[in-house]
This record gives structure tokens, C-alpha cells and sequence, in this order.
């Protein structure tokens, strides 16, 4: 399969879609978290048992299913981190957004990662 390519116009076209389903992964996490902590423990929690704690995982791979589908790389989940193939000044880059953020407004050389972000110029 060819490797989708993102104008920062595209990219940012999908951004409440994005948003919405970064929202949906922290939320599952959180819960994810609180209950797999409890089940270990042998408490009792209000979330629920195992059923719920697979329920739970199986909203994030969803989620992560969609952003796949999408061509979009989801490089982490904790925090949640996104990165969308691009070219930018003739290079490949990966437009990248963290959890938190609202606006696509940083990217970093393909072969950087992560520790070469920088923002977009004009951002």
C-alpha cells in the first residue's frame, strides 16, 4: 500500500475529526487505566470487571483503526501523539500533533522524529 501524503490544508481539514477521537482515546485510557490498577489489585471498581477492561481496549484500537485507515501514524498512545506524511521545503516531514493541542502547528523530518520538531513556519 502507498504511503498517503498530506497537504497541511488536508491534514487540517480533518482536525475535528482528529480531535474528537484523541478525546475518545484519552478518555478510554484514563478509564483503562483506573480499572486494569483496580483488577490487579483485587478491588472492586465502579468501571466494571474484565469485560469492561476489554471494552475498553477495544475503543482504542478502534480509534486507532480509524487514524490508520485514515494514512494518519499514531506514534503513541501515552501521551497521544499523531504524525501525517508531508513534504515540506521538498522533504519528507510528519506534521505532528500531541495530545492537547488544538491547532497543527508543528512537524519534524521523517528521519528526526519526534526530537527534531519544530513549528511551521507562519504558525
Amino acid at each position: 500500500m502507498t504511503e498517503r501524503i498530506f497537504t497541511l490544508s488536508e491534514a487540517r481539514a480533518l482536525l475535528p475529526e482528529v480531535r474528537a477521537r484523541v478525546d475518545a482515546i484519552v478518555a478510554a485510557r484514563a478509564d483503562l487505566a483506573e480499572l486494569s490498577y483496580a483488577l490487579r489489585s483485587g478491588q472492586s471498581s465502579r468501571l466494571g470487571g474484565k469485560p469492561e477492561q476489554k471494552g475498553y481496549e477495544a475503543r482504542i484500537d478502534e480509534a486507532v483503526g480509524w487514524f490508520t485507515i485514515q494514512g494518519i501514524e499514531v506514534k503513541s498512545l501515552a501521551p497521544v501523539l499523531i504524525d501525517f506524511p508531508a513534504y515540506h521545503a521538498g522533504r519528507s516531514v510528519r506534521l505532528c500533533l500531541l495530545e492537547g493541542e488544538r491547532e497543527l502547528t508543528w512537524y519534524h523530518r521523517t528521519e528526526l522524529g519526534f526530537a527534531g520538531r519544530r513549528r511551521l513556519p507562519g504558525a
